[in-house]
């Protein structure tokens, strides 16, 4: 009689892990075993796609802060470098946000160049250093450029995405003013990293900043074209943009100036909103005084055009209808040198 244990059944495996238990005679195999067996056998395969399509592993990067990589940078992860000048160059840094990678076979050449004992050398990375700006930090550099220590700044949002390691500037210059004297909306306000050897990485916020401030306002609307009188403005005390340079601070620096656009009663007055008055309007009568060399004439003529100290206008002489051209020389006057105009 045959021996149960040389039956082969079909679909059982003589040999392998995955072979069944021996059942007794005349009883049915069990359908677990199988299960069990393409359970291993598939976790086996996944294993082996693990290690076989796994992405190499990039190795950490070596920070460096300067234009060029030296000896001694790669010194710091292969010794063997060391045998070399410290400040030999030996490839460009990367751009802040990118890497530079020596590869094994480019440290092998390195290495031949300069007679040195280099086996089997892995993967050399090096970037800048990079970190995210914190608001405390743009805050202090906003308050160094304002140098206005009462300033209310609210910073509604800044660069988010890391900057390399150096120092934060904004240049007061480079704040955005408000298109109004009153600062509603956050305002841009660009700044830079300076890093390495003097580079500049380029940052922004977005904010809203208030000082006290003393203004000169409009009484009454005032209107374009016309001279401002003292009884027309006043000055105030309120939190502004600090705007030194575009708001008029005091009345006496508007008064008898003539306004480019119409304002409201209560509106701040721009100094890049002013114009001289004239000296000179036409229609006026003025003094003009004639020199020709010791002699001199004066008399009185009617301007035909207006303008300002040392602008040529046309004058009417009274006398004989002719015009003649003429120099303001003040309010109300005008003189003539006999190289201007013959006056008749």
């Amino acid at each position: 009689m045959t021996s149960d244990r040389s039956r082969v059944k079909p679909g059982e495996l003589r040999r392998g892990g995955c072979r069944p238990p021996l059942q007794p005679a005349g009883s049915r195999p069990q359908g677990a075993s199988r299960a069990n067996c393409l359970r291993v056998l598939k976790g086996m395969i996944f294993l082996w796609c693990l290690v076989r399509f796994a992405p190499a592993q990039t190795p950490a990067c070596l920070s460096v802060e300067g234009d060029r990589i030296l000896a001694k940078d790669l010194a710091a992860s292969l010794p063997a470098f060391q045998a070399i000048a410290p400040d030999t160059v030996l490839g460009n840094a990367p751009q802040p946000g990118s890497d530079r990678v020596f590869h094994a076979p480019e440290l092998a050449a390195i290495a031949r160049r300069y007679s040195l004992s280099l086996e089997d050398p892995s993967d050399v990375c090096f970037a800048w250093p990079m970190e995210p700006l914190s608001a405390p930090r743009v805050l202090s550099a906003m308050r160094t450029a304002l140098a206005l220590p009462e300033a209310e700044i609210a910073i509604a949002e800044f660069t988010s995405n890391p900057v390399p390691r150096g120092r934060l500037e904004f240049a007061r210059e480079r704040l955005t003013a408000p298109p109004g004297p009153d600062q509603r909306a956050p305002v841009l306000w660009r700044g830079d990293v300076i890093y390495g050897d003097g580079h500049r990485y380029p940052v922004w916020a977005r904010v809203r900043i208030t000082a006290r401030c003393t203004r000169a306002v409009a009484t009454e609307a005032l209107h374009a074209g016309r001279a401002i009188e003292a009884r027309q403005v006043r000055a105030e005390t309120a939190a502004c943009f600090p705007a030194p340079d575009k708001i008029a601070s005091a009345p006496d620096q508007v008064v008898g100036r003539k306004l480019l656009r119409p304002l409201s009663a209560g509106d701040p007055i721009r100094r890049d909103w002013l114009v001289d008055s004239n000296d000179v309007n036409r229609g006026d009568v003025i003094q003009v005084e004639v020199r020709s060399g010791a002699a001199h004439l004066a008399f009185t003529g009617k301007a035909e055009s207006g303008g300002r100290t040392g602008d040529l206008i046309a004058v009417r002489n009274p006398s004989s209808r002719r015009v003649f051209q003429a120099r303001i020389d003040g309010k109300g006057k005008a003189i003539v040198l006999t190289e201007y105009s013959k006056v008749e």
